[in-house]
C-alpha cells in the first residue's frame, strides 16, 4: 500500500517518510548517521537503500554525507509477484493495480514534495542573501572609513590657513593647538553623531529589507501551496524513471513499467508526460525482495560536494573512513598518502575541534590539495607536508589517528609497487600512531590479502608450517591476478624485520568504489 507520506506530527514539525540510496556497503554508515543527526525513526535497510522518517529540516536531511540521492518515499510494497508465462494484458493490470494506487494519495504526494521544493528554494535563497548582505556591509564600511578621512583632511586644512604670516610664532603655536584640542572635540561629536545616523539610517533599513524579505518568503510559500494544489491536477510534466532487477527483470523490462505507470497517471490525474522537462520525476524499483516508489528531492547527488574543487576519492568513502577513525575535540590526524586531500576535508568538516596533516610525495597532488583545502576555507585546521610515506618526518606515538587511501586501480594506481613497499608503509604507520590510536586504511582486494597474510604472521611467529596455508590464501583471494602479482606479495611478506605487532584488528567492510570493490581496515594500536 502507499506510505503514509506525513505519518505523524511532533509539536509544529511535521514527520515525512524519506529513502536515500547509498552505494554498496555503505548502508551500515547511512543508518546511523540518520539516527544520530536527524533523530530518525522506522529506519529500515534494504540493499542498497535507508528508508526513515525525520521532522528534520530538508536543509539538515540534505546534509547527510554518507547517502548517494534522496527521494521523497511513495511507497514501500512486497515485490510484484509474475512469471514469465504472464500474459502482457495481465501483466499491465497487475502492474497498474500495485503501483498505482488512488488520486488522493498521488495528490498528497505532489503537495508534500511542493512545500519541501519551497524550503529548499528558501534556504538557497537565504545562503545567497547571507553572502551578498555580507558582501554589501564590507563595501559600505570601506566607503564610510574612506569619507570620514577625506572630510577630517578637508578641514584640517581649511583651518590651517586663517592664521596669517604677521603673527607671532608664539601665538600661532598657541593658536595651533587650541585649535587642534578644537578639532578633536569636533571630530568626535561628529563621529558620534555620524555614527548615530549611520546605524538609525541602517536599521531602518535593516529592519525594512527583513520586513519586506519575510512577507515575499510568506507570500511565495502560499503562492507554492496554492499552485500545487491547483497544478497537481492538471498541470504537472511528469517522467517515470524505472529500474528492474533479480529475476522479475526476465519477466517485464523497465519500458513496459514506465509505459504502464505513464498512462495510468495520465488518465488518472490529467497529467503530461515529458520526457525532456519534466516538473516531477518519478522513480520506480523493482526487485524480487521489494516495490519501492519515491520523487527524487534534489537534482544533484547528495554525494556531490559543493565544498571540493577537484574529486579524488569518493566523498561518502572518504567521510565513511573519517567516522571509523573515531575523532575527539584535540586530536591530530594524518594522512600520510593524501593525494587531493578528500578525506582530510570531509574529516575536517565533520570535526571542527581537531587538527589535520595531509602528507604526499607528489607536487601535482599537493597543489591540488592545496587548491581544495583553500575552496573549502580550510586553511587554517588541514595542513600539508611534503614527504614520503615510507619515512613520515614525524616523533614516533606523536599521531591520535591515521586515515588513508592507498593508491590502486586504473584511476588512481602509482608507478611505485604497493605490494613490495605496504610493510614498509604500514610500519612508519605504526611508529607514528600512538598507543590507544586508530588505523583506518582503504586497500584494494589484493592488498588486503598481503596485509592480513603480515599480520596473521606477525602473531604467529616464525613462519613454521603456516606458511604454506598462508600462501594458499593470498592465492585464492588474488583471483584474477597474474603469477607475477602473487610472487611480488609472496616476496613482501617475508621481510621479517619490519612488524607492525602492536595493531589489532577491529573490523573489515568491503565498499563499492564503482567499477571495483575495496576494503576498509580498522585496527587499534595496543601496548607491545
Amino acid at each position: 500500500m502507499f506510505s503514509n507520506i506525513i505519518t505523524e506530527t511532533r509539536g509544529e514539525d511535521t514527520m515525512v517518510r524519506y529513502y536515500c540510496t547509498a552505494g554498496n556497503g555503505m548502508e551500515s554508515f547511512l543508518v546511523e548517521e540518520v539516527k544520530k543527526k536527524l533523530a530518525a525513526r522506522d529506519v529500515h535497510q534494504i540493499p542498497g537503500k535507508v528508508l526513515f522518517s525525520s521532522s528534520a529540516t530538508i536543509h539538515r536531511v540534505c546534509d547527510l554525507k554518507a547517502a548517494e540521492r534522496l527521494f521523497l518515499l511513495l511507497k514501500q510494497d512486497s515485490p510484484v509477484g509474475m512469471s514469465t508465462h504472464t500474459s502482457p494484458a495481465k501483466t499491465a493490470s497487475v502492474l497498474r493495480s500495485r503501483l498505482l494506487g488512488d488520486r488522493r494519495q498521488w495528490l498528497s504526494a505532489v503537495m508534500t514534495w511542493s512545500r519541501l521544493q519551497g524550503e529548499l528554494a528558501a534556504s538557497r535563497s537565504a545562503v545567497t542573501a547571507s553572502t551578498t548582505q555580507g558582501v554589501r556591509e564590507k563595501g559600505k564600511e570601506s566607503e564610510r572609513q574612506s569619507d570620514e578621512e577625506k572630510k577630517c583632511r578637508q578641514e584640517s586644512r581649511k583651518r590651517s590657513h586663517t592664521f596669517t604670516a604677521e603673527e607671532s610664532d608664539e601665538k600661532r603655536q598657541r593658536g595651533r593647538e587650541q585649535i587642534r584640542r578644537h578639532a578633536l572635540e569636533l571630530e568626535k561629536d561628529d563621529d558620534v553623531k555620524e555614527s548615530e545616523e549611520v546605524c538609525a539610517t541602517y536599521s531602518k533599513k535593516e529592519l525594512e529589507q527583513n520586513v519586506e524579505s519575510c512577507s515575499k518568503n510568506m507570500k511565495n510559500m502560499d503562492d507554492l501551496e496554492e499552485d500545487a494544489s491547483l497544478e497537481s491536477v492538471e498541470n504537472v510534466s511528469f517522467r517515470i524513471n524505472c529500474k528492474c532487477s533479480g529475476s522479475l527483470s526476465r519477466c517485464v523490462g523497465a519500458q513496459e513499467v514506465s509505459k504502464v505507470m505513464g498512462g495510468g497517471l495520465s488518465k488518472l490525474l490529467g497529467w503530461k508526460a515529458d520526457l525532456k522537462n519534466p516538473k516531477l520525476e518519478i522513480s520506480v524499483f523493482l526487485s524480487d525482495d521489494y516495490c519501492l516508489l519515491g520523487i527524487p528531492l534534489t537534482r544533484l547527488p547528495l554525494a556531490n560536494r559543493s565544498y571540493i574543487k577537484s574529486t579524488g576519492l569518493r566523498s561518502t568513502i572518504a567521510w565513511a573512513m573519517a567516522s571509523l577513525a573515531q575523532i575527539q575535540p584535540g586530536f591530530c590526524v594524518v594522512d600520510p598518502m593524501c593525494g587531493v586531500g578528500t578525506i582530510l576535508i570531509e574529516a575536517a568538516n565533520e570535526h571542527k575541534a581537531a587538527c589535520f596533516l595531509g602528507v604526499d610525495i607528489d607536487d601535482g597532488q599537493l597543489q591540488k590539495a592545496d587548491e581544495n583545502i583553500a575552496f573549502a576555507e580550510l586553511q587554517g585546521r588541514v595542513h600539508l607536508l611534503k614527504a614520503s610515506s615510507k619515512a613520515l618526518p614525524l616523533p614516533s606515538a606523536s599521531v591520535d589517528a591515521v586515515v588513508c587511501d592507498l593508491p590502486f586501480g586504473r584511476k588512481f594506481s602509482t608507478r611505485v609497487n604497493m605490494a613490495d613497499n605496504l610493510p614498509l608503509i604500514l610500519s612508519e604507520m605504526e611508529r607514528v600512531l600512538c598507543v590507544g590510536g586508530t588505523l583506518v586504511v582503504l586497500l584494494s582486494p589484493q592488498l588486503s590479502c598481503l596485509l592480513k597474510k603480515l599480520l596473521s604472521h606477525t602473531d604467529s611467529g616464525p613462519k613454521g608450517n603456516k606458511e604454506d596455508k598462508s600462501q594458499t590464501g593470498i592465492k585464492n583471494c588474488l583471483v584474477s591476478s597474474s603469477e607475477q602479482q602473487i610472487s611480488q606479495i609472496k616476496s613482501s611478506s617475508d621481510q621479517e624485520t619490519l612488524t607492525i605487532s602492536s595493531l589489532r584488528h577491529q573490523t573489515t567492510l568491503r565498499v563499492s568504489l564503482g567499477a571495483i570493490d575495496g576494503l576498509i581496515h580498522k585496527y587499534i594500536k595496543t601496548p607491545d
